[in-house]
């Protein structure tokens, strides 16, 4: 799936403005709370109350790192008292939370679903109680939702297969093998995708050989680990470079690399920019991951929560000017779509730079002298 991404939508979400308290934190940097908005200081949320629903912690530190925070004061800033829950992978408690805030009667209802059958059945509820939702970072196939806000996921995937081609340059008939997302989340689908889009013509050629493509349900950390190391024990403990589809599967695979000695000489792909993500970088464990600047992504679904909020179509269509294809449901989505970016050790300072994470957060121990040569402060 290609998609086109005009440069409207970029100056949009650029001309939100609004002040995060804790955007550094990557490892639990929500208040704990799911809501509280502006009622908790003592004043009432002149627009409302705005559901958000994240689907678990266990497979990323993102969700209560990044999104959570940014999701609530992004929120706050257009006006809203944001409640935002996650239901930790649990498919019931998901369902549970959406039937709460349904019955509250929110706004809007933001949806980063645990797959797309319990996504879709939500945005139906939802729907039928005459509430607008958003997919929120994942497209729910065969869902009702008629906004969705996420990154260019099949970018992401071409990120990093070139992440990977670069760093395996010159070593003709490299063995690859690939640990993917959950075949029940679209994104895993699409970074596959784009990391083929790469790779491919490299296998077709021979300049790389794939031992194994495996995907891993829930994106459970513990389970890919296992499995690459059933996988790199049957190519004979031989492997020259590995495709993870996020830091957490990441650092999973360079746990068994370090048991078999090989962490530092097998490059290994990552997504998130997490701090853990980020550390291996820096030691040479994992060769680079994608940053998706997640602020991006809050500002842009609190504008559209807005717009759908007033009623206002032509205001959210504006915004969302992308369009994703939903095959199961035979229909494009409007959406936004932002821009990711690869991340190697050479400028592992942006994300700090930013604000994502903090210096003290991975400029730790034996990685201080790194970071000073780096210019990580």
């Amino acid at each position: 799936m290609r998609i086109k991404r005009p440069l409207a939508v970029a100056a949009a979400i650029l001309g939100v403005t609004l002040t995060l308290a804790a955007c550094g934190a990557n490892t639990g940097g929500g208040d704990g709370g799911g809501s509280g908005g502006n009622e908790s200081q003592g004043q009432a949320a002149p627009n409302g109350k705005v559901g958000v629903i994240l689907p678990e912690t266990a497979s990323s530190a993102r969700w209560e790192g990044f999104d959570k925070p940014m999701l609530e004061a992004a929120l706050r800033a257009e006006g809203f008292d944001p409640d935002v829950q996650n239901a930790q992978g649990d498919v019931q408690k998901f369902t549970t939370l959406a039937d709460g805030m349904i019955a509250q009667g929110v706004k809007v209802l933001i949806i980063a679903s645990i797959n797309s059958e319990v996504g879709g059945a939500v945005a139906a509820k939802a729907k039928n109680a005459g509430i607008p939702t958003i997919d929120y970072d994942r497209l729910n196939l065969g869902g009702s939702s008629d906004y969705y806000v996420s990154f260019d996921n099949v970018k992401v995937g071409e990120l990093q297969g070139q992440g990977l081609a670069d760093a395996l340059k010159g070593k003709k008939g490299a063995e690859v093998i690939e640990i993917e997302g959950a075949p029940t989340d679209n994104n895993a689908t699409l970074f596959h995708e784009g990391q083929r889009n790469v790779l491919q013509p490299l296998y077709d050629n021979g300049t790389l050989e794939l031992v194994r493509s495996q995907p891993i349900d829930d994106w459970n950390n513990q389970k890919g680990g296992t499995t690459f190391e059933q996988i790199l024990t049957g190519n004979g403990g031989k492997v020259d470079g590995v495709v993870a589809a996020n830091d957490g599967l990441a650092g999973a695979i360079i746990t068994v690399l370090k048991k078999n000695g090989l962490n530092g000489r097998v490059p290994v792909t990552g997504q998130d920019a997490t701090p853990d993500g980020l550390k291996a970088i820096l030691r040479g464990d994992q060769y680079m991951t994608v940053f998706k600047p997640v602020k991006e992504e809050a500002e842009a679904t609190a504008k559209l929560a807005a717009a759908l909020a007033e009623g206002d179509t032509a205001a959210a269509d504006e915004l969302a000017k992308d369009v994703s294809d939903d095959p199961e449901g035979n229909r494009k989505v409007k959406s936004v779509l932002l821009e990711p970016y690869l991340i190697t050790k050479e400028n592992v300072k942006r994300v700090v730079d930013e604000g994502y994470v903090k210096a003290s957060e991975i400029c730790t121990g034996d990685l201080q002298q790194t970071c000073s040569e780096l210019g990580i402060s």
